[in-house]
């Protein structure tokens, strides 16, 4: 589905990341990709990671925070790319501080840090990669339904991806006449280590198993698998929408 396609997936963390799925699917559907990382310890457990794929990927820092940074990004992915076909970007931070007990508690660093790190940083890796996107494009992030919904716990995440989805609505009207497509992925809970911040992940995750209309809850893989229909041509009239990838949670 991604032969001769050229991609970045923005950042890996570790394995049990969905971002790592979406590399692995996309590299299994004959991309070539680049793929984020954050610091040295990122980038040590994703050169190991990387031996599993079928093609080298190419490694890039990526502080969604630096301008400097994401400059750097462009001219490097410019180099050995040339262009780029599509991004994908799993990025989100928020304290932990701020994902337990109430939303009103927030701190106003804490609120500006999750804003900066999950909403702004699609705008800014958007605006990074337009020059490279000569042929038109697509650009899918992640998100979760605590952006539309009061979700326990998820507080100021919750905020941040309410933004991210709205960042998704302006930048599809703004790069459409580009051939640039941008949508969202909305995943249920997934066993990550990032979800280990959320408070009583557990019950979350417990809960939407029970009751979900597939009664079971989202994998990784099945985010990738939608990650790189939104990557590939297949979806390409398909713009400015947040597809649900959570065993039907969110019809309930």
């Amino acid at each position: 589905m991604l032969k001769d396609k050229l991609g970045l997936i923005c950042n890996v963390a570790n394995k049990r990341s969905a971002a790592w799925a979406v590399a692995a699917a996309a590299d299994a559907q004959g991309a070539r990709i680049a793929i984020g990382y954050l610091g040295d310890r990122e980038k040590e457990q994703l050169e190991k990671l990387a031996e599993e794929l079928n093609r080298p990927p190419l490694l890039v820092p990526c502080d969604v925070t630096s301008e400097e940074q994401l400059g750097q990004l462009r001219a490097t992915l410019e180099a050995d790319f040339g262009r780029l076909d599509f991004l994908c970007h799993a990025i989100a931070f928020a304290s932990m501080d701020d994902l337990r007990g109430r939303f009103i508690d927030t701190s106003r660093d804490g609120f500006l840090l999750a804003q900066d790190v999950s909403a702004y940083s699609l705008a800014a890796l958007s605006r990074t990669v337009e020059p490279l996107m000569t042929a038109g494009g697509s650009i899918s992030t992640l998100t979760y339904i605590g952006a539309v919904r009061a979700i326990p716990n998820y507080n100021v995440m919750g905020v941040a991806k309410a933004s991210l989805e709205a960042v998704v609505r302006y930048l599809a009207s703004e790069l459409g006449p580009q051939g640039i497509r941008v949508n969202a992925i909305s995943a249920g809970p997934m066993r990550t280590l990032a979800a280990r911040a959320i408070g009583d992940f557990a019950t979350m995750y417990n809960t939407v198993a029970e009751r979900a209309p597939l009664r079971r809850n989202t994998t990784q893989e099945e985010v990738a698998d939608v990650a790189v229909f939104l990557a590939s041509d297949l979806s390409r009239g398909i713009t400015g929408d947040v597809i649900y990838v959570d065993s039907g949670w969110h019809i309930l």
